[in-house]
């Protein structure tokens, strides 16, 4: 869908503090459990995660060719078509939280905090190191019992009804598929930056979608958009509700029924085409089903954000979404072949689908990141690979930032990039530390042994050092390319290898560390995630500026303890790179501590843009950001981005108010 839920990232990019970042010396996450592993695997349903000879692991085998396929195949003879994912209970959601239901990081008596559930790595173990070092690192001495308890659910506005729409609506999906439920109502209200989060656990939102309608079949899309358009109501497309730019945010100055059209019911794989290697998905499609059921026939699309695990495919495009194997498999606009978009003006489709194009102005690239504003995306074509027959994972330690940086830019000048290139600075690599079990015993000393062979014998020094994960992914003989570049370039650096254990472990925290944003929350902290991309020269300047700026911006507004202000390097290009910055502090006292952050925020947005950073490289824009267009477009492309809105919305049924240039002030302190 055109929806305005988030791809990234995100997947909850909120306080995604420190995602996969530990690395093998002395950073032993868990101890090794292959159990805890299986369980994991099996309850997010990602591809593979150690390396997997496809035929060895019972992907059926194509048959042996009697003449060429292409000959054979026909037109859409060998199409696979999928049934529909099955939904599994253990997979609900938290309503007012990042995740599952079954996750969350809490507080134990001792002071140690767990992981609930048993679905990650994570879960279960106790962590006696977590809010220890959060005190250091905050300049706060906190008690672990002094928590501020939350008022979900928020009083939640009543609805403004349209008996008439309402009517037709009921006649066209059946009752089953409309909610007036405050709760549900509420949910499709929001995303997940910190802003929102707060505000319904502590405050409330003063607008919210007065319907929810979930569309079943491509033609119900079509339908309700015609009736939004003949009764003037305003549409809201819905993915899963992950973006992080305030998108789903409905405008207090909307006088219209606002519908939330929740495309969670178009969520089949229509058809796999094993021989042009495509294949047709509904928008309502979450990330994880999608791996899984390519899986099955052998095949994965390679998108992977964040927020795999509860984003869309509607959602990926219409942020503009990146994943974190982007090296090998590219970008959402590059996976994506045709798009089938429901707009107030009628169908934006196409007769076929080939390999590339010269037909003049493609409408269909205006979809790409539009957050909702032009139409709903009912379905699209993307490209498909053979599951890998090889992955592996690794992980490096520098002795600084500033050598990893290096290493990621020889290692991108000279190829064979890796699936996957994390990089954290010294700030993320020490919150690594703190997110594995207390040691006892033989763990202990051998934790200690290999502290001491990294600090002492080794020289790197404990506040320096820097932490990178990495993924290989192809067949044997290109893994064993990329792994034998990645070493020879390492040694250039000073890199001491970390391991396969070390860089899975690493690589598979991103997904239980995007709990901590929600729980840091209940102890008085705020912390948010922001990101942007830059060209090479630019990088180590942009974060040295960002962190000074946001230490002057919390000195300026005596706040408590100190801010936290980390970073990490988590996609590479030729031209540059793609830099997330993580912005904490404790709060407790603080008067309308949602907004100062938001003012912290907007400050390091404006440095960003001031040392050469983008607004944004996969987040989007939405309202969080859109007072800052004036200062990244000419008016001439502003107003062509508006002129295309009014042709294709002209009474502006698609009205969520996303990407107004004048839509909200981005001045800020010097």
């Amino acid at each position: 869908m055109l929806t305005v839920s988030h791809g990234c990232h995100n997947l909850n990019s909120g306080f995604r503090l420190f995602a996969g970042m530990t690395v093998g010396f002395f950073i032993g996450l868990l101890p090794h459990s292959p159990g805890n592993v299986r369980r994991f695997r099996l309850a997010t349903r990602t591809d593979l995660d150690r390396a997997v000879d496809v035929k060895s692991a019972g992907q059926p085998a194509a048959p042996e060719p009697t003449a060429s396929p292409l000959a054979q195949a026909g037109h859409n003879r060998d199409r696979i078509v999928p049934g529909r994912a099955p939904a599994r209970a253990a997979d609900e959601e938290s309503a007012h939280v990042w995740g599952f239901r079954d996750s969350a990081f809490q507080v134990l008596p001792n002071g140690s905090v767990r992981l609930t559930g048993s679905r990650y790595p994570l879960s279960g173990h106790e962590l006696p190191d977590l809010l220890p070092w959060t005190r250091k690192v905050l300049g706060v001495d906190f008690a672990h019992d002094d928590g501020q308890a939350s008022s979900y659910p928020p009083d939640v506005p009543p609805p403004r009804e349209h008996p008439a729409f309402l009517r037709e609506v009921r006649a066209l999906l059946g009752e089953r598929s409309i909610s007036t439920d405050p709760i549900v109502r509420l949910r499709h209200g929001h995303g997940h930056t910190l802003e929102e989060m707060y505000a319904i656990k502590h405050e409330r939102l003063r607008r919210v979608p007065d319907l929810v309608v979930y569309p079943e079949e491509e033609q119900d899309v079509s339908a309700l958009v015609d009736a939004a358009v003949r009764h003037d109501v305003c549409l809201v497309p819905y993915g899963g509700g992950t973006n992080v730019t305030e998108a789903l945010r409905c405008p207090l100055d909307e006088e219209r029924t606002i519908v939330a059209v929740d495309m969670s019911r178009l969520d089949r794989i229509l058809w796999i085409d094993p021989t042009n290697l495509m294949a047709c998905i509904q928008a309502g499609a979450v990330g994880r089903h999608i791996q899984t059921q390519l899986a099955e026939y052998g095949f994965t699309l390679g998108h992977e954000p964040d927020s795999v695990e509860f984003s869309t495919l509607g959602g990926w495009v219409a942020t503009y979404a990146s994943g974190m194997k982007k090296n090998r498999y590219g970008n959402i606009e590059e996976l994506v072949l045709d798009v089938h978009v429901v707009t107030p003006r009628g169908a934006l489709t196409r007769a076929a689908v080939a390999p590339r194009e010269s037909v003049g102005v493609d409408p269909r690239r205006w979809v790409f990141g539009s957050e909702g504003t032009l139409g709903i995306v009912s379905r699209a074509i993307v490209k498909i690979y053979s599951l890998p027959a090889v992955q592996r994972y690794d992980a490096l330690l520098f002795p600084t930032f500033e050598a990893g940086l290096a290493f990621l830019y020889e290692l991108m000048r000279q190829g064979a990039l890796p699936a996957s290139v994390r990089l954290v600075d010294n700030d993320q690599f020490q919150m690594s530390q703190t997110l594995r079990p207390q040691a006892r015993g033989w763990s202990l000393l051998r934790r200690r042994a290999e502290k001491l062979y990294v600090t002492r014998l080794r020289g790197f020094d404990p506040e320096r050092m820097a932490a990178c994960t990495l993924l290989y992914e192809g067949t044997r003989a290109e893994v064993a390319a990329q792994e034998a570049s990645v070493r020879r370039i390492a040694r250039r650096h000073g890199a001491l290898h970390a391991g396969e254990d070390a860089g899975r472990r690493g690589y598979w925290l991103t997904f239980s560390i995007a709990y901590l944003r929600d729980f840091a929350m209940n102890i008085y902290i705020l912390g948010e995630s922001l990101e942007t991309s830059v060209p090479w020269s630019e990088a180590l300047a942009l974060c040295t500026n960002v962190k000074r700026r946001m230490a002057d911006e919390h000195a300026a507004r005596v706040l408590p303890g100190k801010p936290l202000v980390s970073c990490r390097v988590t996609q590479i290009y030729q031209t540059g790179v793609c830099i997330y910055f993580y912005i904490a502090f404790y709060h407790k006292g603080v008067e309308r501590p949602a907004q100062v952050f938001a003012e912290l925020e907007r400050c390091a947005r404006d440095e960003i843009l001031r040392s050469g950073g983008s607004l944004s490289h996969h987040h989007g824009v939405g309202k969080l950001r859109q007072g800052f267009l004036p200062r990244i477009m000419s008016p001439a492309a502003l107003e062509w981005a508006a002129s295309v809105k009014r042709a294709v919305d002209p009474t502006n049924v698609f009205g969520i108010g996303n990407q107004a240039a004048d839509g909200g002030a981005a001045e800020v302190a010097s």
